[in-house]
């Protein structure tokens, strides 16, 4: 298979294989002849399309032809341009949405059940600075702690999550900041957590402990270093309780329907709309048929596909808070005289992706087929069960934060270019294609390309659902191996 047509009202297709110029490809009782060399990922058309024409993938324009291009042609950033505009106008026309059930519902996973009722996957012990001048101090504490773990068995690690924040920050970034880490010391995947400030940034630690309001003391313990003489042995005083305290807890069986799971892509290829995301989404619509949670974000990657979530919106008050949270995110763009549809990046078009169009329509895949049951601010946590929608933007590490933040406990990434990245939570990368998964191996954690090799979505969701289950249970992601485990908080004004 040389090519793959993903509609039948395509008018190109994607090339699943590299194509020589002068290669037949097969599609259906047609023949097309490649007019020139094509890389796997990109587009090729499949009949000719004129200059001023809408190219259509997925079903859906994903741009106009600025010049006519032959069948067999290539068709990419050099031919095809977006239609997408500025600020639209927005009509709700919800689509029905059957609910399915699956005997996958039964399920569990062995989970840490914690005392106000959440449930986490991990048993960690967090360092959350709250400024980054004591970032080296957690660094420090961190290690010392991880020695100070390895004799709790049910400990799965001591980390601290440094950030470039905390100080010199206003208005909005300064309670941004605060909102983040306050969601984190919260995270049902920390048994317990140390907060460490300076004792001179705006981001005090009494007007920290004041927004957490009612907290478990035994849990959560605060250091401010000015305070003391010696910071490290204060800290790690207070990380010998709370490992003690962390290891009072054990896995127990827990219902499916307990897992909250964010839906993140991260440098998306031809094939990510294809296998990878629709996979994801495939899984979403599981998880939220038995009761679970996920979370979608990366707004800007919702623009040109966005209406197909707002009419999937369980509601006329959704569907309004949808249409916001396209709408100010256009206007944050345009506030700084950005054009909305500057995406997508170099890396996406080198795997294929031409427009924002092309890209969204993939992108939005994750989120499968399920109603939209409610969209979360940016810092807010998740209280609705079902499909949610999250303010984020695009960038990896930012909304891979967002999802952790807002108390999922794992977060999906789909990859068509690889990334070692991870967040505070396990972050589990799945490959696009079966090259990158071969390729970057100690970095990948499941194969999607599979899907274009013969097997079908329900047989590799199902393996994907195994897998799932697997790291919720306690198998450590790539990413987590390798230690990679970082945090990103968006930044929107002045710093002093």
């Amino acid at each position: 298979m040389s090519i793959l047509v993903i509609h039948e009202q395509d008018n190109v297709a994607v090339v699943t294989s590299p194509v020589a110029k002068g290669e037949i490809v097969q599609h259906g009782h047609h023949a097309v002849v490649a007019c020139e060399d094509i890389d796997r990922g990109h587009k090729m058309a499949l009949r000719d399309i004129a200059a001023g024409e809408n190219v259509v993938k997925y079903g859906f324009p994903i741009g106009r032809a600025i010049a006519a291009v032959p069948a067999g042609g290539w068709v990419h950033t050099h031919n095809l341009q977006t239609n997408l505009g500025e600020q639209l106008e927005y009509r709700y026309e919800p689509i029905e949405i059957c609910p399915t059930g699956s005997s996958q519902c039964g399920r569990s996973f062995r989970g840490y059940r914690r005392s106000d009722g959440g449930v986490g996957i991990r048993n960690e012990v967090w360092i959350i600075p709250t400024v980054s001048c004591v970032n080296r101090t957690a660094q420090l504490l961190a290690k010392a702690g991880q020695d100070m773990a390895a004799a709790a068995e049910t400990v799965d690690g001591v980390f601290e999550f440094t950030h470039p924040y905390g100080c010199s920050q206003l208005g909005d970034d300064h309670h941004t900041t605060r909102q983040i880490l306050l969601d984190l010391v919260n995270h049902p995947n920390a048994g317990s957590v140390l907060v460490i400030g300076l004792g001179c940034e705006n981001n005090t630690v009494p007007e920290f402990r004041d927004a957490l309001g009612e907290y478990d003391s035994d849990r959560v313990k605060f250091l401010v270093t000015q305070d003391v003489e010696d910071e490290l042995a204060a800290g790690r005083a207070l990380l010998q309780e709370l490992i003690a305290y962390a290891a009072r807890f054990s896995r127990s069986d827990c219902s499916v329907a307990e897992l909250a799971v964010g839906l993140k892509c991260g440098g998306s290829d031809g094939f990510s709309g294809i296998t990878a995301n629709p996979l994801v989404g495939s899984l979403s619509d599981l998880l939220v048929n038995c009761g679970g949670t996920t979370v979608l974000t990366e707004v800007p990657e919702m623009f040109g596909a966005e209406t197909i979530l707002m009419n999937r919106a369980k509601d006329e008050l959704v569907f309004a808070k949808t249409v916001k949270l396209i709408n100010d995110f256009k206007g944050y763009f345009q506030s700084y005289h950005q054009p909305v549809y500057e995406n997508p990046s170099p890396g996406n078009k080198k795997g294929g992706i031409s427009t924002l169009e092309d890209k969204s329509l993939g992108c939005t895949q994750k989120g499968g087929r399920s109603p939209v049951v409610d969209v979360l601010a940016y810092g807010e946590t998740v209280h609705t069960k079902g499909l949610n929608l999250l303010n984020g933007p695009g960038n990896d590490a930012v909304a891979c934060t967002a999802l952790a933040a807002a108390g999922c406990q794992l977060v999906l990434f789909t990859t068509g270019r690889g990334t070692p990245l991870g967040t505070a939570v396990p972050t589990v990368k799945i490959a696009t294609n079966s090259e990158l998964f071969q390729y970057k191996h100690h970095w990948m954690d499941f194969n999607a390309g599979q899907l274009l090799e013969g097997k079908n979505m329900e047989e590799v969701t199902e393996r994907f659902f195994d897998f799932i289950l697997t790291v919720a249970s306690g198998q450590a992601t790539r990413a987590e191996q390798m230690g990679f485990r970082e945090i990103a908080i968006f930044k929107n004004g002045v710093t002093l």
